[in-house]
């Protein structure tokens, strides 16, 4: 795929709020998540060129900003003393400022939790609306290993969400 920086812009235009909001799930910070989202853009501009057609694309930012974003979770694997509560609240300006409910905040920080091959698969499950064969192609990942993180990821997240979500329940 050959484009003009004009089309170039365009593709951004379309796909950014998409690449955006995977490294934002999966890192949970929106700072590094702009960083990922950058990256990803400034590696598709060498990319294109071998790059069919849109859904080629598509494909394409999804699975880069996946593997970005998993590199960056393992480069910051262990938080500096203190970086954790500066972490919290940026992640709950963030959600403010997208207009997200208590709820949706405290559901994003239990994801948050999860380890990350099982939160990986959910946000490309449920934020992307992927299949699990699309998952698979999209993570490298055999489907039948796919399919066991979603299980588990929705078990870790009910009971999890048992805990946590008593307050909106009874509220």
């Amino acid at each position: 795929m050959t484009l003009s920086d004009d089309e170039f812009r365009t593709l951004v235009g379309e796909h950014s709020a998409m690449v955006y909001s995977i490294a934002l799930r999966l890192l949970g910070d929106p700072g590094l998540a702009e960083e990922v989202a950058q990256d990803v853009f400034l590696e598709l501009y060498r990319w294109l060129p071998r790059l069919e057609n849109s859904d080629h694309v598509r494909y394409w930012l999804r699975r880069t900003a996946t593997h970005r974003s998993t590199d960056a979770i393992r480069r910051r694997s262990v938080r500096p003393e203190g970086q954790s509560e500066v972490w919290d609240e940026a992640f709950d300006r963030a959600a403010v400022s997208q207009g997200e409910s208590p709820m949706d905040t405290a559901m994003e920080r239990m994801l948050l939790t999860l380890p990350i091959a099982q939160r990986t698969v959910l946000v490309l499950r449920y934020g992307e609306d992927l299949s699990p064969e699309e998952i698979a192609r999209t993570t490298g990942q055999p489907l039948p290993t796919v399919k066991s993180n979603l299980q588990r990821g929705l078990q870790l997240l009910r009971r999890k969400g048992a805990v946590v979500l008593k307050e909106f329940v009874r509220g």
